[in-house]
């Protein structure tokens, strides 16, 4: 049994939990004390990849990312670098495909904090660098991990924007997901089997995790 799509997801699952991370905690703070209709607006285009169908979201990026396309043939003409159709162009789709559940989950964490504590440290002279890791941060903590725990569950099961902007290809592009869908097509159902155990077992350890948070969270809050 190959272990490459366990590999090839986990890696891709991992990168853009990581950089989908950054991006929403900072999308979600900013945008939590935006103007109503600013943050109404942003919220709508921001969210909008969680109820695309994820194949439409494939093709969107394939439009832009494509080697004859503005961004991808700027990219492989210059860089000799092609967008599409590689391990890592996945990460473009999980990334684009997560980034709302990160996104909503850290802007509900950092509009439920207490905004006194951040006006105390400010009156005490502290940076707001300081005040947003050090304090904002701790504080909001559980719905952040919740979140990004569920952005990474997404990522390592995401097959339609992934399949349409790397493809599958064995050793190189392949994820469970994809591969769980190849091997069906082909008659392999003992092999794809144990490709849906695998993932079941990763999925039951991830939901376990978010379900420990919430617990944790539920915890702190009657103790606070």
């Amino acid at each position: 049994m190959d272990w490459f799509p366990l590999f090839n997801s986990l890696r891709i699952a991992l990168l853009s939990s990581l950089i989908t991370f950054f991006i929403g905690l900072l999308s979600a703070y900013y945008i939590s004390k935006a103007p109503r209709f600013v943050k109404g607006v942003l919220d709508v285009i921001f969210t909008l990849p969680l109820v695309l169908p994820p194949t439409v979201v494939g093709y969107l990026l394939l439009r832009v990312l494509g080697p004859k396309r503005m961004i991808g043939a700027w990219f492989l003409e210059n860089f000799g670098i092609k967008l599409t159709m590689t391990w890592w162009s996945a990460i473009f789709a999980t990334t684009v495909v997560i980034f709302p559940l990160m996104y909503r989950t850290a802007r509900g964490a950092f509009e439920s904090f207490d905004e006194t504590l951040a006006y105390s440290a400010q009156t005490l002279g502290l940076s707001n660098t300081y005040i947003f890791w050090k304090i904002r941060m701790p504080c909001c903590r559980q719905g952040i991990l919740a979140g990004t725990v569920l952005a990474f569950a997404r990522a390592l099961g995401e097959y339609g924007a992934t399949s349409m902007i790397a493809g599958y290809t064995p050793g190189h592009t392949a994820t469970i997901s994809t591969t769980v869908y190849q091997l069906w097509r082909t008659n392999n159902d003992a092999l794809a089997f144990k490709w849906v155990l695998v993932n079941l077992v990763i999925s039951f350890v991830v939901l376990l995790a978010i379900n420990m948070l919430e617990k944790k969270n539920q915890r702190l809050t009657k103790e606070g």
